[in-house]
C-alpha cells in the first residue's frame, strides 16, 4: 500500500468511527408501573329476575296484533319484543311458545298457515333482537281458539294474535 492509499483510509477510518461515536444511544423507557385495580363489588348487571315475568309491565305484555291477512309486526310492538328478546337473552333455559291465531274468516287451512307465518313474523323478530331460536317454538291454532266470540271487526282484531306464553320462566 502506497502512503496516499494509507492516509485515505485512515481519514475514512477516523472519520466512520467519529460518525458513529457522535449518535446518542437512547435508553429503553422504563416499564410503566402497574396500575393497582381495587376488588369490585359483585353487581347484578341483568335487567330482569325471574319473577319479572309477572311484575314488569313490558313483559306482562304477551300478545302482538296484526292487521286483517298480515303477517308484518306493527311498529307499536317493537319494544315488547325487545323486553321479550332481553329476557330470552337473560335466561338461556327460557322457553317460549309462540301460538300464531287467526279470525274466523277464510278457509281453516287459510287460516292455520296465517298463523303459523304470524308466529314466524315474531319468532323473526325476537331472533333478531337477541333470543336464540331453541328457545322459541310457533304453533298455530287458526281460528280455533278465538279470544272473542263475536262476528264483528271488534272481534276478528282481537282475533288476529300472536301469544307468547313462556313454559320455561329459566
Amino acid at each position: 500500500m502506497n502512503n496516499a492509499t494509507r492516509i485515505l483510509f485512515s481519514v475514512m477510518l477516523v472519520a466512520g468511527v467519529s460518525a458513529c461515536a457522535k449518535k446518542a444511544v437512547k435508553p429503553a423507557p422504563e416499564p410503566a408501573p402497574e396500575p393497582v385495580t381495587q376488588p369490585q363489588p359483585v353487581v347484578d348487571t341483568g335487567r330482569y329476575k325471574v319473577g319479572d315475568l309477572d311484575t314488569d309491565s313490558c313483559l306482562r305484555q304477551r300478545v302482538v296484533y296484526f292487521d286483517l291477512d298480515r303477517t308484518e309486526i306493527k311498529p307499536e310492538f317493537s319494544a315488547q319484543i325487545t323486553c321479550h328478546a332481553e329476557y330470552l337473552r337473560q335466561f338461556p333455559n327460557a322457553r317460549v311458545t309462540l301460538e300464531g291465531h287467526a279470525d274466523e274468516r277464510g278457509t281453516r287451512e287459510y287460516n292455520l298457515g296465517l298463523g303459523e307465518r304470524r308466529g314466524n313474523a315474531v319468532q323473526s323478530a325476537l331472533s333478531a333482537a337477541g333470543a336464540s331460536m331453541g328457545q322459541l317454538n310457533v304453533v298455530s291454532y287458526g281460528e280455533e281458539r278465538p279470544v272473542d266470540r263475536g262476528h264483528d271487526e271488534s272481534a276478528w282484531s282481537k282475533n288476529r294474535r300472536v301469544e307468547i306464553v313462556y313454559t320455561s320462566a329459566n
